[in-house]
């Protein structure tokens, strides 16, 4: 059994997870887009900003998010003065910082997707007289539903386990910060917290794993289901 903190930790998670997917989704498509269809100036560089969260330490990101999104940051302080809002310290700022490290493994998903699209089918929807809207819509993303579904489901399973970004741009405040990694660290820090940090370990590993397997069997029946 979970205690309340450790319960409160795990949808805490959840919440971040599933928040840092639904918002950096769109962002992942067109992205995606962007490097398997279109050649442009700087597009090496586009792909190395997109990939750098992969290399870089992660409390490097955190760091360059209090930077920027910070009270006292270049787009955090017209956040506040705007419109009122605080990111960092928050689990909206969880959230974020979840998003930036999980987004390379989204958009390489959804790139690989959309570069094994064949582009025969599209071109033959184009001659039946589809305008380039409804050739995206009707035909390139059904095909490379599989590759979304895969990007997103990583992206939430990475999220899950996201932790140097996080505790260095958000801190590790009970109830609105701390999610389940750091729920670990604060149990292995405390003395007579080997149990909890125990089962909490467990808890992560089992969500991930579940997270993967959901993601394998649901671009199988996908897969299926478009060769049908």
């Amino acid at each position: 059994m979970l205690s309340a903190l450790e319960s409160e930790a795990l949808q805490l998670s959840l919440r971040v997870a599933l928040w840092s997917v639904a918002v950096s989704l769109p962002f992942g498509l067109a992205v995606a887009w962007l490097l398997a269809r279109r050649e442009f100036v700087g597009k090496n560089l586009l792909n190395g900003l997109v990939h750098l969260p992969l290399v870089v330490p992660p409390v490097v990101v955190g760091y360059l998010l209090l930077v920027l999104m910070g009270r006292e940051g270049v787009i955090g302080r017209l956040l506040y003065d705007g419109l009122g809002l605080t990111v960092a310290f928050t689990w909206q700022g969880a959230a974020l910082a979840a998003a930036v490290m999980a987004f390379p493994l989204m958009v390489r998903a959804m790139r690989l997707s959309f570069e094994a699209v064949d582009r025969r089918l599209e071109a033959a929807a184009r001659t039946l007289g589809a305008r380039p809207w409804d050739v995206f819509l009707t035909v390139t993303l059904p095909l490379m539903s599989p590759g979304i579904l895969a990007g997103a489901i990583l992206a939430f399973a990475r999220s899950l386990g996201e932790f140097g970004a996080t505790i260095t741009f958000v801190s590790n405040i009970p109830g609105e910060t701390r999610t389940l990694p750091l729920a670990l660290f604060s149990e292995v820090q405390s003395p007579g917290g080997e149990d909890a940090a125990l089962r909490l370990a467990a808890l992560s590993v089992a969500l991930a794993f579940a997270a993967l397997a959901a993601s394998e069997l649901l671009a199988r029946r996908l897969r299926r289901r478009i060769g049908n």
